[in-house]
């Protein structure tokens, strides 16, 4: 039986195990793999509502304006006006709110390197935009997917989204298109659709990201258009007051205001030795034409090709 040379068993310099009794290991914050780039809330205009309330204003649908192309004759000019829907949809401010409790000895002894509180809001704010960019999809009042006209609900032709059915969206939302908005799957799926018939989507660099293209317009994704039995939607929508397009809504002047709706404020601190902060957000989202939005459902996204 082989004996062990005892030199080799005697360390002749520290070890790493010990030496790491005096160093000092560079922390990150908490990561959190939720967050998302929110493209949505970024490519929106924000609309700064007074009391909480947007009121949408529309001409009557049967409203025609009467002109006419003065001639070198004196003809009596045609008289008109423009009549409005006496009450127009009034958009209210929806609420996300929680309540954040910090123990006062966590945030007094362990602030460093990183500040507890600090990060204890950052990520708590992180979750509350994350469903803000949720509800103004989603919600089942204001949310853009149950705001959709009827006639502008296209169906795919073949359950996987193509360049025509882009196209027909575009047919649809054809004054002055802002973005496509879809699910990083449908975007996928696109991109396998348009590769089969040779015409690869061209690619631009937004905020220093690159995104796919067709017929100029961005494909933006979003994982808040939820994927239901392998099948989710395709929004185009134009934005801006200016243009009557899509708008987000936000409360200005809050108490404690961070960003634009967002606020957050000092409750005390309780018997438990216990800190609350009240986190709020308030916001909302318009149409402000039927034209400004369309939408492609039922688009399948697990749809494959063999390339030969």
């Amino acid at each position: 039986m082989a004996t062990k040379d005892p030199v080799l068993e005697t360390p002749t310099a520290l070890g790493d195990v010990a030496a790491r009794t005096l160093a000092n290991a560079t922390k990150t914050v908490p990561m959190m793999g939720t967050i998302t780039p929110r493209w949505l809330v970024h490519l929106l205009q924000w609309v700064p509502v007074e009391a909480g309330i947007y009121r949408v204003n529309r001409v009557k649908d049967d409203t025609s304006v009467t002109v006419d192309c003065s001639g070198l004759d004196e003809r009596v000019l045609p008289q008109t006006f423009v009549d409005y829907e006496e009450w127009g949809r009034e958009y209210r401010l929806s609420a996300v709110n929680t309540v954040l409790d910090v123990h006062t000895r966590v945030s007094d002894l362990y602030s460093s390197p990183h500040n507890q509180i600090h990060e204890q809001l950052r990520l708590t704010i992180e979750s509350i935009k994350e469903r803000q960019e949720s509800e103004l999809l989603n919600h089942k009042e204001y949310g853009l997917l149950n705001n959709i006209a009827a006639s502008q609900r296209v169906q795919p032709r073949t359950g996987a989204p193509t360049p025509d059915d882009l196209d027909e969206l575009i047919s649809r939302v054809w004054k002055e298109p802002a973005f496509f908005l879809a699910h990083p799957k449908a975007i996928a799926a696109f991109g396998r659709e348009c590769t089969r018939r040779g015409v690869p989507p061209p690619t631009v660099s937004l905020f220093g990201s690159q995104f796919l293209t067709w017929r100029g317009i961005p494909l933006i994704p979003s994982d808040k258009l939820k994927i239901e039995k392998g099948k989710t939607s395709i929004i185009l929508l134009r934005t801006g007051e200016s243009r009557q397009g899509v708008v987000g809504l936000y409360q200005p002047g809050l108490p404690g205001e961070q960003t634009k709706g967002l606020s957050v404020r000092f409750m005390g601190i309780n018997h438990k030795a216990i800190a609350s902060y009240l986190v709020s957000l308030y916001c909302s989202v318009a149409v402000l034409t039927e034209d400004a939005i369309a939408v492609l459902e039922n688009v399948s996204v697990d749809n494959y090709h063999e390339y030969k």
